[in-house]
């Protein structure tokens, strides 16, 4: 067999799924090698076979064949690291180690002597193996920067463990920073943290099992998530699909029943023109009589056939009503109805909400004139924080600021349509965000009320309000950004939890006469505890 430095790469005998040294390893169809434990395990919690590494599919679980060649290095392998461990002293490499008596040509040191603190080759610690005095040394291994087992502050061996500072000390230390800590020699130390190391090592691979298991789950759930997705864009697919041709189709109706009002409105028009055209004519015809019997010298045949041309008979005008006066505009009215009921069941699907509120995001920045005193802005206008050291007489007052609780406004104002920001309170346990009116109370200690002009999302703690008003509930889900979406015109302000996309509160029925001002209060920081910053976050740019 090759030498263990040449074939023995640790490398080349590693299980891909616990990462560890091959245990009874096994080739499956397409080559890959495996822990025999670790290929069934992986197997079992899938409901497929397929090879972790190549992710080949197999129809029916393979048959697993010994790798006995494997099998030979990986015990060969196992032995080599069996004995490097149980050679005591650090295993760094001799020729990394010099002797440091040696004063022109520098020989490789043999050992390293914790006592002198110092390495020898092999002539330069003759002295050690012969000397009585030096015979009582610690030698081991060659080691490279003794020094740095130096105690720095007495420049002495650090030969104790502190227990309690769990850091290596010399003697003198026990009567210094150490005085009163219970100290042990490093020997006893290693011996009691040794005797753990198959304890510990057993937890590893328990924890090594119980990942592999959670990346099989994982696996699993991703498999499970790749065919759902698949059969739910094939099912929404064929929805729009028939929901496109029942469109089409009721279009066509639509069309035809037009197109057939209009026929029976032109029908009926036309019997009308028929009807008074005739009717003209008749009229004329006796008008043209009258004028001619004006001329008559006959009085009695005048008189006599006056009365008939001069009294038609008693017939009144057609009627001209050809159809439903608003036909055109009921119809237009239904389709409308129509549009905006697709578009609300659109809107319920929470990505489809978001996109379309993202469609009227606007870029906000801080207003240092109406923010309190203890309130910290940032450069950029982006972020305010509240500051427990600042003094009131150090920011200067105006009719904008406010002079009560920590609240501050943006620049942008809004009198129409809608408008939507994000604002990140990750970290925060106490604050509130949403919008106010322009006239809303500065100088006095004014709720938070919508009677007073904010319609606003409050958070304290875990429970949450949309108004002063309302009752606080229990927040079920973790909230690090918040969206707010203003629907002015409809009056209306929503509220969003932007990782889950969905709606955690909404005020509606508002009447809103005034600019709204997006608002931020991030409640005093209580000693660190509520110290994060409210951020106004860029909104992602949708397509």
């Amino acid at each position: 067999m090759a030498s263990a430095s040449c074939v023995l790469s640790e490398e080349r005998l590693l299980c891909s799924i616990c990462l560890d040294v091959f245990t009874d390893p096994v080739s499956i169809q397409c080559g890959h090698n495996f822990c025999s434990t670790c290929i069934n395990t992986y197997w079992d919690s899938r409901d497929t076979c397929q090879c972790p590494v190549c992710k080949r599919e197999f129809s029916t679980r393979p048959e697993l064949q010994v790798n006995t060649f494997i099998s030979e290095l990986a015990d060969e392998f196992k032995k080599l690291v069996q004995v490097k461990a149980s050679t005591p002293g650090p295993q760094l490499p001799v020729v990394d180690v010099l002797c440091d008596i040696c004063s022109e040509i520098k020989e490789k040191a043999v050992k390293s002597c914790l006592t002198c603190l110092t390495s020898f080759c092999e002539s330069h610690l003759e002295p050690h193996r012969r000397v009585a005095r030096l015979k009582g040394h610690t030698l081991l291994e060659p080691v490279k920067n003794l020094d740095d087992r130096m105690c720095k502050t007495h420049n002495k061996m650090t030969e104790l463990y502190c227990l309690k500072e769990e850091a290596f000390i010399c003697v003198l230390c026990l009567k210094a920073d150490h005085k009163g800590h219970n100290a042990v020699p490093l020997e006893e130390q290693y011996e009691k943290v040794a005797a753990t190391k198959d304890e510990a090592q057993a937890n590893i691979h328990k924890l090594i099992q119980t990942r592999i298991e959670k990346i099989a789950e994982v696996e699993k759930v991703l498999d499970v998530s790749q065919v759902d997705s698949e059969k739910e864009k094939q099912a929404t697919v064929q929805v729009f699909t028939e929901l496109i041709q029942s469109i089409q189709a009721s279009q066509a109706e639509v069309v035809e029943a037009i197109e057939q009002r209009h026929s029976a409105i032109k029908q009926k028009g036309e019997e009308f023109l028929k009807e008074l055209r005739r009717e003209v004519t008749e009229l004329k015809s006796r008008s043209s009589q009258l004028e001619h019997l004006s001329q008559s010298e006959d009085h009695y045949h005048f008189l006599q056939s006056f009365q008939t041309l001069s009294k038609p008979p008693h017939k009144s005008c057609p009627d001209t009503d050809l159809g439903p006066d608003l036909s055109f505009q009921a119809t237009q009215g239904h389709l409308t109805r129509l549009k905006q009921r697709v578009d609300e069941i659109m809107e319920e699907i929470p990505e489809i909400r978001m996109k379309r509120m993202r469609e009227h995001a606007v870029d906000l920045s801080l207003d240092p004139d109406t923010a309190f005193y203890s309130l910290v802005i940032s450069e950029d206008g982006k972020q305010v924080t509240h500051e427990d050291n600042i003094e009131k007489d150090e920011v200067t007052d105006n009719p904008e600021r406010f002079d009560t609780y920590c609240r501050v406004l943006a620049k942008e104002g809004f009198t129409t349509g809608k408008f939507y920001f994000e604002v990140q309170v990750k970290g925060k346990i106490r604050w509130l965000v949403g919008v106010v009116r322009e006239s809303v109370e500065r100088k006095n200690a004014a709720r938070s009320s919508i009677v007073n002009g904010f319609w606003i999302f409050r958070l304290d703690e875990g429970k949450y309000q949309t108004s002063a008003e309302s009752k606080p509930k229990i927040l079920k889900e973790e909230l690090q950004r918040l969206g707010v979406f203003v629907d002015y015109n409809k009056g209306e302000v929503s509220f969003y939890n932007v990782d889950s996309k969905s709606r955690i509160g909404c005020i509606t029925g508002c009447r809103f006469t005034e600019k709204l001002y997006p608002f931020f209060c991030p409640q005093p920081n209580d000693n660190g505890t509520n110290s994060a910053p409210l951020i106004i976050t860029p909104v992602p740019q949708t397509h």
